[in-house]
C-alpha cells in the first residue's frame, strides 16, 4: 500500500526531467502515513528540545547554582546515553521501534513536566534537574536507535533518501531560530514556561509515535538479551566498512566539538571582538547544515564512501580558518561550507546504513556506533584546556584540522571504503552482501 502512494505521488516524474519532477520526487515521503506521523513527531519534538538548553542554563542559575552545578546537570544527561545505548540499541531490534519511541517520550515528557512544577512553585533544587536530565539521557539512549532503525520500516527503499533529507532539513531549520526564540520565551516568561513547553512537545510526539501503524513481527525476537548484544557487536564487528567510518568518527566528533564548540568562542572573544561577530560565524555554520541537507534531498550521490569522507573532511576548513587567522567573511564562509558537507554526508550515510543493514540487526549497530562516537566527547573536552593553554589556542585549532583531515583521507586508502554505494551502483563495485544472499554473518 505504502509503495503504491508512492508510486502515485511520484507518477510522471522520472529521473533528469526537470526541477518540478525532482522536487516532487524529494517530497514523496510525505505521502506515506507513518512516515509524515514519524517526520510531525519529530520536528515538534526538535521544537522544545531547541529551547530547553537556554531554559535549563537559566534555570539552573536562578536557584542559585552557578556553572559547576550546570556542569552536572549537564554530565547528567550524557553518562546514561554512554551507560545505556547499547541496552537500548537490543531494546529497539526486540521490541516494535514506535513503541520505544513512544515510551521515551513519555518518560521525558513525565520528567521535564515535574521540573517545570517545581520551577513554577519556587521549590526546585539543582539535584531536580541533575535528576530530571539523567531521566532524559536515560531516555534518549533508547529513542535514538529506534528512531534510526524505523524510516527502514515506514519508508520504501526507493524514497529512503529523501526521507532522511526531509528529517534532516526540518532539524536544520529548526536550529535556525530555536536558539533565539528560546532566549526570548525565556527572558518573556521564565525558565519553567520554556522547559514546560518542551515536556508538552515530547508528550504530543509520543501521541503521534503511538499512531505509527507498523506490521507485527516485522522485528525479530532473540532468545536472550545477551546473546542479542553478543550478536550486534560481532555483526557490527563484521562489517568492515561501518567499523572503519566509526573510528573515523571517533576521532572526528571530539576534535570539532572541542574546535568549534569550546575553543570557538573563546577565538571569537580574543580575535574577532566578541560574541557578536561569533555569533556570524555560528550563523554561517546553521545555514550551510540547512543548505547541504536541501542539496541532499535534490542529489542523490552513488560513490557515498568518498561523499562522506568529503564532507567529513570540510570540517577541518573552519578550524584551520581560525588558526590561519583569516579575515571574518573567510571564516563564515569556510564554516558555511563545513556545515553544507556535514549535512550532506550525514543524509547520505543513513541511507546506507539502512540499506546495508537488514532491519532486525540496525538499531543495535546505530548503538554501537553512536556510542563509538559518543565515548571520547568527555576526553576531548578535558584534554583542551591544558592542551590550549600550552600550545595556544591557534596552535591547538591547526591540529585540530590536521586530525579531521587525516581522518577523513585515511578510510579512503580502503578499497571497500571507495567503493561504497547506494543500491544502483555500476557493476564493478561490490553488492552489498544482504542484497546478494549472502549470510549476515559475512566478512565485508
Amino acid at each position: 500500500m505504502r509503495k503504491a502512494r508512492l508510486l502515485n505521488w511520484t507518477a510522471g516524474a522520472g529521473p533528469r526531467i526537470g526541477w518540478a519532477a525532482r522536487v516532487r520526487e524529494a517530497g514523496a515521503p510525505l505521502a506515506v502515513r507513518p512516515y509524515r506521523l514519524h517526520f510531525t513527531a519529530r520536528v515538534l519534538s526538535w521544537t522544545g528540545s531547541a529551547v530547553s538548553p537556554i531554559a535549563l542554563a537559566f534555570a539552573v542559575l536562578h536557584i542559585g547554582g552557578g556553572a559547576g552545578a550546570l556542569g552536572l546537570v549537564l554530565a547528567a544527561s550524557v553518562a546514561p546515553q554512554i551507560l545505556l545505548l547499547l541496552v537500548g540499541g537490543v531494546v529497539a531490534d526486540r521490541l516494535p521501534r514506535a513503541r520505544v519511541m513512544v515510551w521515551s517520550n513519555v518518560a521525558c515528557a513525565l520528567a521535564e513536566g515535574l521540573a517545570a512544577m517545581l520551577l513554577w512553585s519556587g521549590t526546585a533544587r539543582v539535584w531536580h534537574l541533575v535528576l530530571m536530565s539523567g531521566i532524559c539521557g536515560a531516555a534518549a539512549a533508547f529513542f535514538t536507535p529506534a528512531a534510526g532503525g524505523i524510516v527502514k520500516e515506514v519508508v520504501p527503499a526507493e524514497a529512503r533518501h529523501a526521507a532522511n533529507a526531509l528529517l534532516k532539513i526540518a532539524q536544520n531549520l529548526v536550529k535556525v531560530g530555536g536558539p533565539a526564540i528560546g532566549g526570548v520565551l525565556v527572558a518573556a516568561v521564565g525558565s519553567a514556561w520554556a522547559i514546560g513547553w518542551d515536556a508538552l512537545t515530547f508528550a504530543t510526539s509520543a501521541l503521534l509515535f503511538a499512531r505509527i501503524d507498523l506490521k507485527p513481527g516485522a522485528v525479530k525476537v532473540r532468545a536472550g538479551f545477551l546473546a542479542d548484544l553478543w550478536d550486534g557487536w560481532s555483526d557490527f564487528r563484521s562489517r568492515r566498512w561501518l567499523w572503519v567510518m566509526v573510528v573515523q568518527g571517533a576521532l572526528v566528533v571530539p576534535v570539532w566539538l572541542v574546535g568549534y564548540q569550546l575553543l570557538g568562542p573563546v577565538y571569537g572573544e580574543r580575535f574577532l571582538g566578541g560574541a557578536g561577530l561569533w555569533g556570524l560565524v555560528v550563523s554561517g555554520f546553521t545555514a550551510g547544515l540547512v543548505a547541504g541537507a536541501a542539496v541532499a534531498l535534490m542529489w542523490r550521490p552513488r560513490l557515498v564512501g568518498r561523499v562522506v569522507c568529503a564532507g567529513t573532511g570540510s570540517l577541518a576548513l573552519p578550524l584551520a580558518a581560525m588558526a590561519a587567522a583569516v579575515p571574518l567573511p573567510v571564516l563564515v564562509a569556510a564554516t558555511a561550507v563545513a556545515g553544507t558537507g556535514l549535512a550532506v554526508s550525514m543524509t547520505v550515510w543513513s541511507g546506507l546504513v539502512q540499506e546495508r543493514i537488514p532491519a532486525d540487526r540496525l538499531s543495535r549497530a546505530l548503538s554501537y556506533s553512536t556510542l563509538g562516537q559518543l565515548v571520547p566527547v568527555p576526553v576531548g573536552y578535558l584534554l583542551a584546556g591544558p592542551l590550549s593553554r600550552a600550545v595556544g589556542v591557534r596552535a591547538t585549532l591547526a591540529g585540530g584540522a590536521l586530525v579531521i583531515v587525516l581522518a577523513a583521507v585515511v578510510p579512503l586508502l580502503i578499497r571497500q571504503v571507495r567503493a561504497l554505494a547506494l543500491a544502483g551502483q555500476p557493476a564493478h563495485e561490490p553488492v552489498p552482501a544482504e542484497k546478494a544472499g549472502v549470510s549476515a554473518r559475512a566478512p565485508r
